[in-house]
């Protein structure tokens, strides 16, 4: 199994604290928040190899940084070329750069690098056996009002999606998607068609709506803390909620 950490964006609605450093390294409770993804992945046997994509911008920075944190996985940061926000790839574009240029033919694991998660990963992976085909992790966020923020996923009795609606007007459920995926071996080759078709490049959510009806995607519910750091305002607040966890140890 591979896992593939997005780091490509350019944060524009962090600035000015992202104008000289990426989003997924600024610093929560004094580490870089990319080293607590790297804490999860490290406990996870079948990951043998963590690719990164980043962009011209904060390549070097990436390297700096894969160097000095702590892991016995091999890792290799990948550089997508691109410079400006108005020239990015998109998160479903940069998947497929680095499965192109990596090769993969593995089972592979995406995560967005500003996600911040207590999830145990086992558990996701179990699931992912189980189903045999593509994942994904849902949030439930518990309140029908903050669903209108995310993704909104519906299952049915086997726990497979069957609804997929971004940002939804009315929600029916309180279930957030979450990027955290897995895809099969056999099938991750179906970004290519996503993007051979013209679909939107940007944001992965959009790939899963469309995954979900060209294939069999299954969703894990988890209840875990989970951070979405879009913003100054959710920055800070996991900021001292990781601080506050770190003096209760």
């Amino acid at each position: 199994m591979k896992a593939l950490i997005l780091c490509a964006g350019y944060a524009t609605r962090l600035y000015p604290l992202t104008m000289n450093q990426p989003k997924q390294l600024l610093s929560i409770a004094d580490r870089p928040m990319l080293d607590y993804t790297i804490d999860n992945l490290n406990q996870i046997d079948e990951i043998d190899e963590i690719y990164m994509v980043t962009n011209q911008k904060f390549y070097q920075t990436f390297v700096d940084w894969s160097k000095k944190v702590k892991t016995k996985k091999k890792m290799t940061v990948f550089n997508d070329g691109t410079s400006s926000d108005g020239t990015k790839l998109g998160a479903i574009g940069d998947m497929k750069f680095v499965i192109d240029n990596a090769k993969v033919n593995d089972d592979l694991l995406v995560l967005a690098g500003d996600n911040l998660f207590q999830l145990d990963l086992k558990k996701f992976i179990s699931f992912f056996k189980e189903k045999a085909t593509n994942s994904i992790c849902l949030k439930d966020v518990g309140l029908k009002d903050l669903i209108s923020k995310y993704s909104e996923v519906e299952l049915d009795k086997d726990q497979k999606v069957i609804n997929f609606t971004e940002k939804p007007t009315n929600p029916k459920t309180t279930l957030a998607a979450v990027c955290i995926y897995l895809f099969a071996k056999n099938k991750i080759q179906l970004v290519n068609k996503y993007m051979s078709e013209g679909n939107n490049p940007d944001q992965p959510g959009r790939y899963i709506q469309w995954l979900h009806k060209a294939d069999k995607v299954y969703g894990f519910v988890f209840y875990d803390k989970w951070y979405d750091i879009g913003d100054l305002n959710q920055y800070k607040e996991a900021d001292e909620d990781y601080k506050a966890m770190r003096g209760n140890k």
